[in-house]
C-alpha cells in the first residue's frame, strides 16, 4: 500500500470462478476453461487499474461470466423440471456493508444488473415477479437466456424421469465427467481498498418449480470493508453452513483471511458438504477454498494471472499474502 497526498492507494486485487464440480475431461477441458476465465480477469482488472471501484469492477465480471454460454448464468443458464430457466443473483458492497439481489428471474440477459440497481432501492431483494416488474420500469429488453445444448440437456434429462439431481457446471459436456454445482462469481479489492463480491447463477438445474439458491443470499455472497466471499457448489450445503458470512464474519473478528478459510473448510468437510469460495480481504490476500475435486477460479495478484483448475485434489485451501 501507498500513500498519495495522505490518500492510502492499494494494489487492486481480483479473483472470479465459474463453478465446482469434478475432473474437467483432459487437458483440453483445463486449457479451454482456463481461456476463457482469464479473458474475463484480464478486462475487470484493467478496468481496476483504471481506477474504476470494486463494485463496478465485480458488475462487469458478472456480466462477462454471465454473457459465456458455458457457464451456468445468464446466457447458458440451467433449466428447472419444468423446462423454464430461473436465475438468481447478488451484489454485496462492502463499503456500506448492502446487500442486494433478485431470486428466480427470467427473461434477462444480466440479473447482476438487476442486484445492481436495486443497491439504491429501499427494497433490496425480489423474488420473480417483483423482479419482472422492475424490469418493466427500467424499460431492459426481454433476452431469452437459453442455449440448444442446455435445453438438449433438459431434454435428454426429461426422457430419463430426471434421474439426476443437477446439471452440468460446464456447458461442454465432452470436456467435463459429470460436473456439477454451477454458479459464477467475482470477488474485487480497488485501489482505495474497497471490497464488494457479486454471484449469479442459473440454479441447479432440473429442481422443484421456485427453488431457490444460496446465490441471493449472505450465505453465498456476502461482504464488509474487511474481507468479501462469492460461493459456488450445492447451494443447500452452503446454505447449511452459512459459508460466505462465515468466513467474513471470522475475518471481521479478526482472524486472517487464510485462517478462517481452512477453519470455515474444515468444518464444512467434516459435515461431507459439497462446495467452493472464492475470497479476498482489505490487506489483498487472496483465496479459495473447496471440497469438491475442482474449483474453477482465476485471479490477479497484482504482477499475474493465476487459477485454482490444477490444484491438488487433496487440497483444501489456498491462499495467497497480503
Amino acid at each position: 500500500m501507498q500513500a498519495t497526498d495522505g490518500v492510502r492507494v492499494v494494489q487492486p486485487k481480483l479473483i472470479i470462478h465459474g463453478g465446482a464440480g469434478s475432473s474437467l475431461k483432459g487437458k483440453g477441458g483445463v486449457e479451454s476453461v482456463r481461456r476463457s476465465l482469464a479473458a474475463v480477469v484480464e478486462e475487470v482488472y484493467a478496468l481496476l487499474k483504471s481506477g474504476a471501484n470494486a463494485r463496478e469492477a465485480v458488475v462487469l465480471g458478472c456480466q462477462l461470466l454471465e454473457d459465456n454460454p458455458r457457464f451456468n448464468a445468464g446466457t447458458g443458464s440451467v433449466l428447472q423440471s419444468d423446462g423454464q430457466i430461473r436465475m438468481s443473483a447478488a451484489l454485496m458492497d462492502g463499503t456500506n456493508q448492502s446487500f442486494s439481489g433478485v431470486i428466480n428471474v427470467s427473461r434477462v440477459q444480466h440479473p447482476i444488473e438487476l442486484a445492481q440497481h436495486l443497491q439504491s432501492s429501499p427494497d433490496r431483494v425480489l423474488s420473480d415477479i417483483g423482479a419482472a416488474e422492475l424490469l418493466r420500469e427500467l424499460q431492459v429488453p426481454l433476452y431469452n437466456p437459453l442455449t440448444e445444448l442446455r435445453l438438449e440437456e433438459w431434454m435428454q434429462e426429461r426422457q430419463e424421469n430426471f434421474v439426476k439431481t443437477m446439471a452440468g457446471v460446464v456447458a461442454e459436456p465432452e470436456l467435463v465427467e459429470n460436473a456439477g454445482r454451477g454458479t459464477i462469481g467475482v470477488v474485487a479489492l480497488d485501489s482505495q481498498g474497497n471490497l464488494a463480491t457479486g454471484t449469479s447463477t442459473g440454479g441447479k438445474g432440473f429442481e422443484r418449480i421456485g427453488r431457490v439458491s444460496d446465490s441471493a443470499m449472505p450465505a453465498g455472497n456476502y461482504a464488509t470493508k474487511y474481507a468479501a466471499v462469492s460461493c459456488t457448489g450445492i447451494g443447500e450445503d452452503i446454505i447449511d453452513e452459512c459459508l460466505a458470512a462465515r468466513i467474513v464474519v471470522r475475518v471481521t473478528d479478526g482472524m486472517s483471511l487464510h485462517e478462517a478459510m481452512k477453519r470455515t473448510f474444515a468444518e464444512a468437510h467434516k459435515n461431507q458438504r459439497d462446495l467452493g469460495a472464492i475470497a479476498l480481504d482489505a490487506t489483498g490476500a487472496i483465496s479459495w477454498g473447496k471440497t469438491s475435486e475442482v474449483l474453477l477460479a482465476a485471479f490477479h495478484d497484482g504482477e499475474q494471472i493465476g487459477d485454482t483448475l490444477e490444484a491438488a485434489d487433496g487440497t483444501i485451501t489456498g491462499c495467497l499474502g497480503g
